[in-house]
């Protein structure tokens, strides 16, 4: 059995900028952000702004993983395409379930309990993604391949989407046609109550520029990894 990348040293799993250890501190830090928000009572005013940071983290990792990793798992792994389809599965039930959390109202009651049912799926997801897909990447790629897939991944993350988008595809080209656009406006609606109401439009086409460039560069640094599989 292969043996998961929550167990295995930094240097075993390529080193500094590999993408299995760049996976594995998302979801270190997703892991601390639910321990935070269930570990807050209702009255902490720490809670909402603890939501917001793992909703934020959820769907710019997931993004990434589904524009950058899976296609190349798909391609280095008999088992790749049964695999990213489960995983796909699992990500549009936490995008269905968050989608729920934001529409409800801040004060219904059955608002705390879908959060909790999220954080089951997503510390399944965690579970799945480290136990049995992301080791297969380690098998297949050398310390190199698994750099460059890092980079590639890093630059898609940090531009991606960041709320709930149910009716976004889970594969390319799909999901960069619709999510690309989607991105900027999430990414606006992040900053929004820092920058108050000054110039919306410029900041809506700074954002979406900004969501554009990164996918592209994501994109272009995917070929280059791919081109040495």
């Amino acid at each position: 059995m292969t043996q998961s990348i929550a167990e295995r040293s930094a240097a075993d799993l390529g080193g500094k900028g590999s993408i299995l250890l760049r996976q594995r501190r998302d979801h270190a830090t997703l892991d601390r952000l639910m321990d935070d928000w269930l570990a807050a009572g209702a009255a902490d005013p720490r809670r909402e702004r603890l939501w917001q940071d793992i909703v934020q983290l959820v769907f710019s990792h997931a993004f990434a993983e589904e524009t950058v990793l899976w296609p190349v798992l798909r391609r280095v792994s008999p088992a790749g395409e049964e695999l990213t389809a489960q995983v796909e599965e699992e990500h549009q039930a936490i995008n269905d379930l968050l989608a729920r959390v934001e529409k409800a109202d801040p004060d219904d009651p059955r608002r705390d309990a879908w959060i909790e049912e999220a954080f089951v799926l997503i510390r399944e997801d965690i579970r799945d993604e480290e136990d049995v897909l992301l080791p297969r990447l380690r098998d297949a790629l050398g310390d190199r391949q698994l750099r460059r897939l890092g980079a590639a991944w890093e630059a898609v993350r940090r531009t991606a989407p960041t709320h709930p988008h149910p009716a976004v595809p889970r594969r390319p080209p799909g999901n960069a046609v619709l999510g690309v656009p989607l991105s900027g406006f999430d990414r606006l609606r992040d900053l929004a109550p820092a920058r108050g109401p000054s110039s919306p439009r410029a900041g809506r086409l700074v954002v979406a520029l900004i969501a554009v460039g990164g996918v592209v560069l994501g994109r272009r640094l995917l070929r280059r990894t791919a081109a040495h599989l």
